[in-house]
């Protein structure tokens, strides 16, 4: 499917796999709306995309663990971009512990942002893909949403949580021809990674973020007939 001139709204787009994702959307043709929390991250991947690809651009700072300003942020972008065929929801946070130590409100803003706000977001833009009738939605889960391990309680329960949301919601709206994908990569070598505390090996072995972003194209090129339900992507040979 050409994909040139289609609109995709990416979140956690300032850097790491959203910044790779807008990118390589935009190299497709993409205009991209773009929403995560620093307003300067955002005005720069935006003005490198439009320079570089000639596409159009829109930009929301936004927590997206906040309802009502993700809905203002959705409709600001729908009006400056026209439409809503793509949504990426990729914005994330990660933190390890175990359950007695973690504080509660660490383990509760994971779940807010990793799922919560997935869940706003989608809920912000279905109104305009069922009205169009036609959509794609891709949620970003991890390996450690289909396999928990010590350490990982609170990412974990919020990971799993998005492989369920994005089942259930593909059976909502797969009759109005918004195919639904949530994608599981492992590891990936991103800042998040680092802070987190995760090994981060050398670039021939660790998965990169434009290894996450190739895999979001390939899927939405499929035929419209046809969809993505899942996917894992994992290191071939990690050191």
């Amino acid at each position: 499917m050409d994909l040139r001139n289609k609109v995709a709204l990416v979140t956690g787009a300032g850097k790491g796999i959203g910044r790779s994702i807008v990118e390589r959307l935009a190299k497709e043709g993409v205009h991209v709306g773009l929403l995560a929390r620093t307003q300067q991250d955002l005005e720069q991947v935006s003005a490198h995309v439009r320079e570089t690809y000639g596409v159009k651009t829109a930009i929301a700072p936004v927590d997206i663990t906040d309802r009502r300003a993700v809905d203002e942020a959705v409709q600001k972008l729908h009006q400056e971009l026209g439409s809503v065929d793509i949504l990426v929801n990729n914005a994330g946070t990660a933190q390890f512990g175990r359950i007695i130590d973690m504080d509660p409100e660490v383990w509760e803003r994971m779940i807010q942002v990793n799922l919560m706000g997935t869940y706003y977001v989608t809920r912000a833009v279905l109104p305009i893909m069922v009205a169009q009738n036609v959509g794609n939605i891709i949620n970003i889960s991890s390996t450690a949403g289909e396999r928990a391990s010590a350490t990982t309680s609170a990412y974990s329960a919020s990971k799993f949580a998005i492989m369920g949301f994005t089942e259930s919601l593909m059976q909502e709206v797969r009759k109005n021809n918004i195919r639904v994908t949530a994608l599981a990569p492992s590891t990936v070598n991103t800042e998040l990674a680092a802070s987190a505390g995760l090994k981060i090996g050398d670039e021939d072995h660790m998965m990169q973020p434009e290894d996450v972003a190739e895999l979001v194209v390939d899927v939405l090129k499929l035929p419209q007939r046809v969809f993505v339900k899942n996917a894992g992507l994992w290191m071939t040979n990690p050191q």
